[in-house]
């Protein structure tokens, strides 16, 4: 694009008058400490503003909600195809660039357009329709209580390592039949991928992992969306498996992350959320409303690439130069009223256009019931530091804590006797002396506890109580090494990973049709979740709810 003079005080020209000759960096940790400051700053250049991604990357970053939605519902100007990249097909782009796990081709239905991307994106939309949202509702909450027993008894947790970036993974693993030791590198891989650390050996990485997936389920098909996106009429091949699992990982894993710790953050920074219930606080759902719109899991994306010469709102945009969608600066665009956000959905966080996120229902509800659970099991959670001192992780296209660290007093937590029947009373026991599950409820050399019986299952209460098909030596009845902070330490178990019910809706009567993907900005609010909204340090509400 053609640049502008720089505005006076722009932050890309402060330091010795000369900036990067691609504009302002997004991969540096002034950015992730101010993005707001760099917007306001790039909105001096007018509707869209030159960024460089990563050194060396040049893109076009558009701040104007106006001027995103006109990218992101013209396909004709602006392709989602990233083989009409420019500097990458003139060889100006590093083969080990972090931008190209981003950025570059992979046949799924994020990175095309027209028939292939309708057929990609049919066979997504007809695979996420057999989820069963009772079902995923039940998974998260007993896959957040795991989570929350490791922790409850010591007073203190990061919820970012601790809760929110295991439970999205705990998720994926049910939902597409992923075998629990696949776990450790499926992080590893896609936190590579985002960071921008070594991130073509994240890659690697990643892929070798989902292409033993694939192979997997080519032989044992099951009850996962892996399993019915490979029977879908569209036909996938193993390479368009592949790739399109990359992208559902992707859009699950680390934005899932940041949507529950940005909310979490919120609840637990922001007076709004912590009035008394007389007073009206904000529900967990609002929270969740302010923070799509505020601060959204994915600041930064969208990738498109124009067809030809063009201009948007009077930014010139040359021929295959990426063109970034700010998903954050276009929500909080000035021209915008800020008021009466609660409810309203027109923010830009799922994207907008036929490129919309399908998957915005099971994403929020996720969300939703990972934060519900967490402020009631521990309703006195209070930050250990100041929201303005939490550490963000850098990169141009998240907005991710690198730590949440909160205190609480200890909880006890409901563990099974050693050899006790199912369905019997569980005994109270801390953590701080017994390990209810004696290792991570994930990754390799670790495996996960078996599931809640049925019968223990009550509106308050959880207990893992291991199920009568356990083998013998079970983690429920096994006291665990701990590290010197408290926290368990990681040993290797040898109960196997128990999935739970199916999260199939319904058997399918005949195949499914592709579906065509929504071009409206904003879908209807669901009814509200059964969940809390926060009174100051959550008890007096919690109380009321358990009382109602």
């Amino acid at each position: 694009m053609t640049h502008p003079a720089p505005p006076p005080g722009c932050p890309a020209h402060a330091a010795d008058g000369a900036a990067s000759p691609f504009g302002f960096p997004l991969y540096d940790k002034e950015f992730a400490t101010d993005p707001n400051g760099v917007y306001e700053h790039l909105r001096q250049y007018g509707a869209a503003a030159p960024v460089e991604l990563y050194p060396g990357v040049r893109a076009t970053l558009v701040t104007s909600y106006a001027a995103a939605l006109d990218v992101l519902r013209t396909p004709e100007t602006f392709s989602k195809d990233p083989r009409r990249w420019t500097d990458l097909n003139r060889g100006a782009i590093a083969p080990d660039s972090p931008a190209l796990p981003m950025m570059a081709y992979r046949p799924n239905a994020l990175f095309t357009d027209g028939a292939d991307h309708a057929r990609l994106r049919g066979a997504i939309n007809d695979s996420l329709e057999q989820v069963d949202p009772v079902a995923l509702r039940g998974y998260v909450e007993r896959s957040a209580d795991i989570l929350i027993d490791r922790f409850a008894g010591l007073g203190e947790a990061d919820l970012v390592g601790d809760y929110a970036r295991t439970l999205p993974l705990l998720v994926f693993n049910e939902l597409f039949g992923s075998p629990a030791e696949f776990g450790d590198r499926l992080v590893a891989g896609m936190s590579g991928i985002f960071d921008g650390v070594d991130a073509e050996r994240a890659n690697q990485e990643l892929t070798a992992c989902l292409l033993e997936l694939v192979a997997l389920k080519r032989s044992r098909p099951g009850p996962d969306i892996t399993s019915w996106l490979m029977s879908h009429p569209s036909r996938l091949t193993d390479e368009e498996m592949l790739h399109q699992l990359v992208l559902l990982m992707g859009a699950g894993t680390e934005p899932q992350l940041n949507l529950i710790t940005n909310a979490l953050r919120l609840l637990l920074s922001d007076d709004r959320f912590a009035g008394s219930l007389a007073g009206g606080s904000l529900p967990v759902d609002d929270a969740l409303d302010e923070v799509l719109w505020t601060d959204p899991p994915m600041a930064n994306y969208a990738v498109h690439f124009p067809v030809r010469d063009t201009e948007l709102a009077g930014v010139r945009l040359p021929e295959g130069d990426p063109v970034v969608i700010s998903f954050s600066a276009a929500n909080n665009d000035p021209v915008l009223a800020a008021e009466h956000r609660a409810g309203n959905r027109a923010h830009l966080a799922w994207s907008a256009g036929p490129h919309t996120c399908p998957a915005q229902s099971p994403a929020r509800l996720i969300a939703t019931v990972a934060v519900e659970k967490l402020l009631d099991r521990l309703p006195d959670m209070e930050l250990t530091v100041p929201a303005d001192e939490l550490p963000w992780r850098p990169g141009p296209f998240h907005r991710a804590l690198a730590a949440l660290p909160v205190h609480f007093p200890p909880v006890p937590v409901a563990v099974a006797a050693p050899g006790a029947r199912v369905g019997a009373p569980p005994q109270q026991t801390s953590p701080d002396t017994s390990d209810a599950y004696g290792t991570d409820p994930y990754g390799a050399d670790r495996h996960a506890p078996d599931r809640y019986d049925a019968d223990q299952r009550g509106a308050d209460q959880y207990s893992a109580t291991p199920s009568t098909a356990a083998p013998q030596g079970a983690a429920a009845s096994t006291a665990a090494p701990r590290t010197a902070h408290g926290r368990p330490a990681e040993t290797s178990g040898e109960t196997p990973w128990q999935p739970l019910p199916p999260l199939r809706q319904t058997p399918p009567q005949s195949a499914p049709t592709p579906s065509t993907p929504p071009a409206a900005t904003s879908t209807a609010k669901p009814p509200p979740s059964t969940g809390t909204g926060r009174s100051r340090r959550w008890s007096s509400l919690v109380a009321w709810l358990r009382g109602r």
